[in-house]
């Protein structure tokens, strides 16, 4: 049995959450010893003590650079790892790849693994900012054993990275394809009855673009939107909503189990300028939803491929065999 220590910049609950909580509790189910370090506290660290996964705080790892705190987040690591000496180190997210490779390599764990779930220099920045976040992410991928790319998409741009083809691999993000929706009730209670309501859900910062939604309501008196995640853009995207008088017809309903909010939907829309592959897309196809969505990143993929290829324990399964290296 290995001993897994996984790290992610931000212990809310979104996307890479939900992929290191599933990989840390099937692992943990399989009889290894795992241990997940987290920036941010929120819900994915109550959801892996409820598993009965062990946690480590680094409250110095933050998603925004900071010279002083990304400095004392590396010792930490360097000091975590040092003590754990774990089998395998799982990095998660930009800022978590970065400091948590060079501590992982320094401190000499012996496979070290980084899942790029969208690669930061393919962000809506200026030229400068992205010809630095790309050498940054160079600069992980040659630090590290393997990169996973959740998509083929991300597994292009991995590839044309020098030195770093023959480390990449696609694994794509798996849902359970037998999983349970609820009724939806507390979506459809939010608006008049009969309406048809068009739905999304993801944490709402820049990349997940909400503001494209509330601007076609406001253009279209007929739309409702309904809007499930919470973020830092909670308070101005209410202050759009307000600015247009949408307060009926477009609610931000904070966060609600994505199970439990599809089937409260009669379309499912995802505007994002920026995914790697994101799990709601996928739900909504298991949900039998009619979606619209940005075909950016690995969007395109979930939309085309049969849902078999999406399955969680495909994932599972093809992620444990690089932990066994």
């Amino acid at each position: 049995m290995k001993k897994i220590l996984f790290v992610i910049t931000k212990a809310n609950w979104g996307g890479a959450q939900r992929y290191v909580f599933d990989l840390a509790t099937a692992a943990h189910a399989r009889g290894h010893e795992v241990v997940v370090a987290y920036g941010q506290p929120g819900l994915l660290e109550k959801k892996l003590l409820a598993a009965n996964i062990n946690t480590f705080p680094i409250l110095s790892l933050k998603r925004d650079v900071s010279f002083g705190a990304d400095i004392k987040s590396f010792f930490e690591l360097y000091r975590l790892f040092k003590k754990e000496q774990p089998d395998v180190v799982h990095l998660n997210s930009s800022k978590a790849g970065g400091v948590g490779a060079l501590a992982a390599r320094l401190a000499g764990v012996p496979n070290i693994i980084f899942t790029a779930h969208g690669w930061a220099f393919n962000e809506n920045r200026n030229s400068i900012a992205r010809a630095l976040l790309w050498i940054m992410s160079w600069a992980t991928a040659l630090l590290v054993t393997r990169v996973i790319c959740v998509s083929e998409y991300e597994l292009r741009l991995a590839k044309r990275m020098p030195s770093v083809a023959k480390k990449a691999v696609r694994i794509y993000n798996g849902i359970d394809l037998t999983m349970h929706f609820g009724s939806g009730e507390v979506i459809r209670h939010s608006f008049p009855a009969g309406v048809t309501i068009t739905g999304t859900v993801g944490e709402l910062t820049y990349n997940k673009n909400h503001r494209a939604l509330i601007e076609e309501a406001k253009n279209n008196p007929d739309m409702y939107v309904a809007i499930v995640g919470d973020g830092e853009l909670q308070g101005e995207l209410q202050e759009l909503i307000t600015k247009h008088n949408l307060e009926t017809r477009v609610k931000l309903l904070g966060f609600i189990p994505s199970s439990e909010a599809m089937k409260g939907f009669d379309r499912f829309s995802l505007p994002s300028i920026k995914e790697g592959l994101g799990y709601v897309i996928l739900e909504a196809r298991a949900a039998g939803l009619p979606i619209t969505a940005n075909r950016v990143g690995g969007v395109g993929e979930a939309l085309d491929n049969d849902m078999s290829e999406f399955s969680l324990d495909k994932m599972v399964e093809k992620t444990l065999v690089l932990y066994e290296r």
